[in-house]
């Protein structure tokens, strides 16, 4: 069996929903990423379709993306002044360092948890 025809269930009778291999999806499906690109979202709307390929990385043996129908999608909601207020202030937030309370032009790892000078000070009296 080849992986096209692993990948291809267009009634749904195998995976609940119907399945198309990778780049055979039909027109008027699109995954969010296509949707947004083109300024739509889902809106509420189920999983109409899926589309699969074989993949030997994932321990599942493949990779799925969801598709959703176009004609069913809506416009993008547009940025109010608040949410661009909020997202400037979780910027900040992310820049900030909880310690010394520097903000610095890039955001702090979240691996740290702080910045690097307060990190590893005793590197930096070193140099």
């Amino acid at each position: 069996m080849s992986a096209y025809t692993k990948c291809y269930d267009p009634s749904g009778a195998r995976f609940g929903i119907p399945t198309y291999p990778w780049h055979f999806a039909p027109d008027g499906y699109a995954t969010r990423r296509q949707l947004r690109a083109c300024g739509l979202r889902p809106g509420g709307q189920e999983v109409a379709a899926q589309i699969m390929r074989t993949h030997r990385g994932r321990k599942a043996g493949v990779q799925v993306a969801f598709l959703y129908r176009v004609d069913r999608a809506k416009p993008v909601r547009p940025m109010t002044s608040r949410k661009w207020g909020a997202l400037a202030l979780a910027m900040l937030a992310r820049r900030t360092c909880p310690n010394c309370q520097i903000t610095y032009s890039y955001c702090i790892p979240t691996s740290l948890g702080m910045c690097i000078l307060c990190a590893y000070p005793e590197e930096q009296r070193a140099a």
